[in-house]
């Protein structure tokens, strides 16, 4: 069996739509290292399992490409429009995508991990088997998005638009849910007792109906009612 070809490393230059265009061209993958494509237009260009290092991505768009298998490591991208994308498998690593759309990508198998998602667009994704870790998504817009059965940690939904999205059976570790947007979300079975509800009445808990939460977190729901917990 013949092995598979190394990538093709190209760093610390600025590069336009033709000189990308020009190395999808060619077989085999390709890391980007330190490359600026700020405000460039990649839109449908193919770059499965091309690796993006360090590259400043602001404004720039991808919209219908192929990334499946890519990895994004320490990327400054924020406002990047992926939509339509597919990132089927990728890899998110510590960086910064804020206010990014994702909006109708495809993000099965996809990961990530330590990052800055505030203001990102998740409308209308397929994201089965999709993970977050440690990730900022304030005022994020997810809805209808599907965390079942994951182990959510260290996460900030504070408010995140989480209408009908999909919890039962998670496991909420060190996360917020602060201020979300949860109307017709689904919770049965989830554990909240490592999430912050902080903000959260009474006549709001309706979507945590079959949760497991904390003795500390249900005297605060009480405490609305005037009532003290011993």
């Amino acid at each position: 069996m013949s092995e598979e070809a190394p990538a093709r490393i190209v760093a610390d230059q600025a590069l336009a739509r033709a000189d990308v265009a020009a190395l999808a061209r060619e077989p085999g993958p390709v890391h980007l290292a330190g490359v600026g494509l700020e405000e460039t237009d990649l839109s449908g260009l193919v770059m499965a399992g091309w690796t993006f290092e360090r590259c400043q991505l602001r404004h720039t768009r991808l919209v219908d490409a192929r990334l499946e298998g890519s990895r994004w490591i320490a990327c400054r991208a924020g406002f990047a429009d992926f939509s339509g994308a597919d990132l089927a498998e990728s890899e998110f690593r510590s960086g910064d995508f804020n206010n990014a759309s994702f909006r109708r990508c495809a993000l099965a198998g996809a990961s990530f991990v330590g990052g800055k998602l505030t203001g990102a667009d998740f409308s209308d994704v397929r994201a089965l088997g999709a993970a977050f870790e440690e990730v900022l998504l304030v005022a994020a817009k997810l809805p209808g998005f599907s965390f079942r059965k994951a182990h959510l940690k260290k996460l900030d939904f504070s408010q995140a638009d989480l209408r009908r999205a999909d919890f039962r059976d998670a496991i909420l570790e060190d996360t917020s849910l602060r201020g979300a947007n949860l109307v017709d979300a689904r919770f049965q079975g989830a554990d909240l007792r490592g999430a912050d509800l902080g903000g959260l009445r009474l006549v709001d808990a309706a979507p945590f109906r079959g949760a497991t939460i904390s003795g500390k977190q249900a005297g605060q729901l009480l405490a609305e009612l005037g009532l003290v917990v011993r």
